[in-house]
């Protein structure tokens, strides 16, 4: 699996402290145009949760793992590499800063950056070491905050939106590190993800200690629907430990070596696409507008909600689908049609056909274009388009039917010059070559639509000069006639 470029700071902090996205992260995701699939890893700092992501992107060296007790990821980190099964999506791996960085101490900021890995991710994996407990449990008490941080309705009230919760969020995967227990419940082995099933057993009572312990519990249940549960043992020893990033698996026990493996293989089979409210499969570009989207309303003191995040994704994407079929048949237009055209029926019917590829280019990128106010643009800014080559075919036509009959008419112009009607008999010649050029111009191509209109004015325009021609023959003719008359007597 090559990734297409190393990991990136997607958010970090500003100079105020406050979360702000990354442009040049912005500017890697807008042109991932694929679907994607979302990885985002949280937990407490320095328990090894860059290690699987580097896994993930089929690496040992990427996000940064350290060997100290210093948290190494500030911020969300983000790698975009190619998904190894899903041929046509993009797995974006999210690496979130730490929770519980000693030297920070900053709780707003952890729960905001676990909030955002939640609101952008496919599948959240928390990292933790140790066992499942209550202290562990405890310790997650992030997820017992978010519906302080996010909301999936716009609309103000007492609503209780639990339901809503577990339907947008993403998958949950705990990943438990240096698990050194037999998975085993009552005698009988089990699965992880039974155990972490096991451990998220309420128990029945209403004291405050019983609603504490089943608070973090109760919201994981509520929130995050399907749950697994990976455990891996120690990797190696205390000395390879620091050295993990130059370790090969070869060097790793090989139990630790497998787990891993299932746990990669499991995401990769199991993760799916990111997906917003209303169905709306997520792309690199309009994830990129997402986070914009969430870190805006997070620095303005807004919480960030699902509804609206739609309502103007959805804006962004109708309005990019509207300029992106516009801009389709314009190019479309501009290479189908030779101005001019012979006809008003062969450009009419190229536009009805570049017109429909155009609208169903726009139906496949739009998203809940409520009362087609989009599509009713498109149409609208498609008209105004062929309305300009409507006109640009008629100048054109009108510009090559001036050349041609300037071109075959001239011998006329050069005999009208010279006189050479103005003679008996000058009339019918002057009618003969008026016919025979007339002629040769209608059956010469590339006139267009305003061939017989530039004809019309052209002959009307010569009238005069016909009836100046015909008098001068009618007067010469009767001269000569008298002439001979008096000649005879």
């Amino acid at each position: 699996l090559a990734p297409f470029h190393g990991p990136v700071c997607l958010i970090e902090n500003d100079s105020d402290g406050k979360l702000c996205v990354v442009r040049s992260a912005l500017e890697t995701l807008s042109q991932i145009e694929q679907h994607v699939v979302v990885v985002a890893v949280v937990g407490l700092y320095r328990t090894g949760k860059s290690y699987l992501m580097n896994k993930l992107a089929g690496t040992n060296k990427g996000f940064a793992l350290g060997a100290t007790i210093q948290s190494q990821t500030k911020g969300i980190w983000m790698w975009c590499v190619p998904h190894p099964i899903k041929s046509d999506h993009t797995l974006v791996l999210l690496d979130t800063e730490g929770l519980g960085d000693v030297e920070k101490g900053d709780d707003s900021n952890d729960n905001w950056i676990f909030s955002l890995a939640v609101l952008l991710s496919s599948t959240l994996v928390y990292n933790s070491m140790g066992t499942i407990d209550n202290y562990a449990l405890e310790k997650l008490h992030y997820v017992t905050e978010l519906t302080d941080h996010i909301k999936v309705k716009s609309v103000e009230g007492d609503i209780d939106e639990s339901a809503d919760y577990v339907r947008f969020f993403p998958s949950f995967v705990w990943a438990v590190r240096d698990f050194g227990l037999e998975l085993k419940l009552d005698g009988k082995p089990i699965t992880a993800h039974q155990y972490l099933e096991n451990a998220l057993k309420r128990k029945q009572g209403t004291s405050n200690k019983i609603v504490k312990y089943n608070l973090p519990r109760d919201c994981l249940r509520k929130f995050f629907s399907p749950r697994w549960c990976f455990v891996f043992e120690r990797p190696a020893n205390s000395e390879k430990m620091k050295r993990m990033e130059e370790l090969t698996d070869a060097d790793l026990e090989p139990s630790f070596v497998k787990q891993s493996r299932d746990f990669c293989d499991h995401l990769f089979k199991e993760v799916k696409t990111k997906t917003m409210i209303g169905g709306l499969k997520v792309t690199g570009k309009m994830l990129g507008n997402l986070t914009e989207m969430y870190v805006d309303m997070i620095r303005s003191g807004q919480v960030p909600c699902l509804d609206n995040a739609v309502v103007a994704l959805s804006q962004i994407e109708n309005s990019s689908a509207l300029e992106k079929a516009k801009a389709y048949y314009q190019q479309s237009m501009a290479k189908m049609v030779v101005f001019p055209t012979e006809t008003q029926q062969q450009l009419s019917m190229v536009h009805a056909s570049m017109e429909r590829e155009a609208v169903a280019i726009f139906m496949n990128s739009s998203f809940k274009d409520e009362d087609q106010k989009y599509q009713k643009e498109l149409m609208k800014a498609l008209q105004e388009v062929y309305s300009t080559i409507l006109e640009k075919n008629s100048q054109e036509s009108q510009r090559a039917c001036t050349h041609i009959i300037e071109h075959i008419f001239a011998p006329l112009k050069v005999q009208l010059r010279n006189g050479s009607y103005m003679t008996p008999g000058g009339y019918k010649h002057y009618c003969d070559d008026l016919k025979m050029m007339t002629s040769e111009y209608r059956s010469t191509g590339g006139k267009g639509v305003k061939a017989e209109e530039v004809l019309k004015k052209y002959l009307n325009d010569k009238e005069s000069t016909g009836q100046a021609i015909l008098s001068a023959d009618q007067s010469l003719t009767e001269a000569e006639l008298k002439a001979e008359g008096e000649d005879l007597c």
